[in-house]
């Protein structure tokens, strides 16, 4: 024990129960596994194990854990975060302070109590922590930009154990590092954001048969990059199981599906829409609706799950492209992908936020992500082979970078940022742990002396 923090060590009864992530399909063994509950356990932990040579693996809920599989786990402490869950909302600033164990549905759930929005994952069970270190993108980023730049100040341990302040005014380039550069800086256990008065928007998702998919996924890809900014969509062929969880209209077949968010009023968003219901959808349910409830929007799995994939950034979607995209996952295609999602840029993403930090713009027109699900070795193969491949055959039209908090395996994190935004990332790495005791999914060296 720290403190008063239970420590899980390798066969211990509730070791294998506690390095369980939410991406079951991530086998960890790490040295240990904590789950702090104050600020002040997460500084005894950090600096314990720096003590003993040991490298700080922090999670909230392990979405993106694969990754972590590159480092030593023998000799990494998995910090879990997920029993430090408070959140505060306060309604006259339109600020929320969230513990960086907060879990996405309980903020929106909390914020929408007073007519506030946030800028959250695409799953009520996305961990506040990791997406926003991350970036942050879903369904008002083309109006208000990625959510890392909502940030006003985070609480975060360092790699001696000293618990400080960092925000516009002090600690400003760490403060910089941490908005798009990941957990590599720290334990962070607060974080303060901008809430925005949203009491409604207009959401829904549109649905097509797969012998659309054509016509349909050609006639979006010509549309997103000139839509107003106030819409942000996903266009995606899915093949989600028949279960009474999933909405009838798309379960237990391969459908297109398209869904997203207008944060207008009722009669711009259907004029916005408009040229998207000439596409004649066999279902839409979009309609005026409040902020929380469009945390499932997107359908993902909530809960843990066994998940695989693959990812890539992508420019203009050229007639070429949507023929290769629909060649590996159009009709009359095989293949195990749950989802392969194309989700709309542009708009606030294409520019940098005047006070971002290290990731605040997209580098592309359009997110490529696939998925499949893991259960079984065999399924996970096939499921890896398939993501793999559609990104293979997207290539062409890559821009070469990374958004990170979607790739599912160790990838070259230099190549998700600038030339300049890196040298200075691995500058604050070295300034504030030169020993590099923080072992981040993606991981930020020292700079070379």
């Amino acid at each position: 024990m720290v403190g008063s923090t239970v420590i899980h060590l390798p066969g211990d009864p509730g070791y294998d129960e506690a390095r369980t992530l939410w991406n079951t399909a991530v086998d960890l063994h790490p040295a240990a596994v904590v789950e702090p509950t104050t600020a002040a356990e997460v500084s005894a932990v950090v600096t314990a194990a720096s003590q003993l040579g040991l490298q700080v693996a922090p999670v909230s809920t392990g979405h993106n854990a694969g990754p972590l599989v590159q480092h030593d786990l023998a000799s990494t402490v998995l910090v879990k975060l997920s029993a430090m869950d408070g959140i505060e909302i306060d309604p006259l600033t339109a600020m929320a302070r969230v513990q960086g164990g907060a879990l996405w549905g309980d903020v929106t759930e909390a914020a929408g109590r007073h007519g506030l929005a946030c800028l959250h994952g695409s799953s009520p069970d996305v961990g506040v922590g990791g997406y926003l270190l991350g970036g942050g993108i879903f369904l008002y980023a083309r109006r208000l930009g990625m959510a890392t730049s909502s940030l006003t100040a985070v609480e975060i341990v360092l790699a001696d154990g000293e618990l400080i302040r960092a925000d516009h005014t002090q600690h400003q380039s760490l403060f910089w590092a941490l908005r798009g550069g990941g957990g590599n800086f720290g334990v962070v256990t607060a974080f303060e954001f901008s809430l925005y008065p949203v009491e409604t928007v207009h959401a829904g998702m549109m649905v097509w048969d797969i012998d659309d998919a054509d016509r349909v996924v050609r006639a979006w890809a010509e549309w997103a990059p000139y839509a107003p900014h106030e819409i942000t969509t996903s266009m995606r062929i899915l093949n989600l199981p028949d279960s009474p969880d999933i909405p009838e209209s798309v379960a237990g077949r391969p459908v297109v599906c398209m869904d997203g968010a207008v944060l207008a009023d009722k009669k711009r968003a259907v004029r916005v829409l408009a040229p998207l219901r000439k596409l004649s959808p066999r279902v839409d349910t979009f309609a005026q609706v409040p902020p929380s409830s469009i945390a499932r929007l997107h359908m993902d799995p909530e809960g843990p799950t066994p998940v695989t994939g693959d990812t890539a950034l992508l420019g203009r979607l050229t007639d070429e492209a949507v023929d290769a995209f629909l060649a590996e996952v159009g009709q009359g295609t095989e293949h195990s992908l749950l989802s392969a999602e194309l989700r709309q840029l542009g708009g606030a993403l294409a520019r940098k936020h005047p006070d971002g930090g290290a990731l605040s713009r997209m580098d592309g027109s359009f997110l490529l992500f696939a998925a499949a699900i893991a259960d079984t070795p065999e399924n996970e193969e096939r499921g890896k082979q398939d993501a793999t491949e559609l990104v293979r055959a997207m290539s062409p039209w890559s821009t070469g970078r990374q958004y990170l908090n979607f790739a599912e395996e160790p990838v070259d994190v230099g190549d998700s940022y600038g030339q300049r935004e890196w040298l200075t990332l691995t500058r604050v790495k070295s300034a504030y742990d030169p020993e590099n005791v923080f072992a981040a999914n993606h991981p930020v060296p020292p700079a070379q002396p």
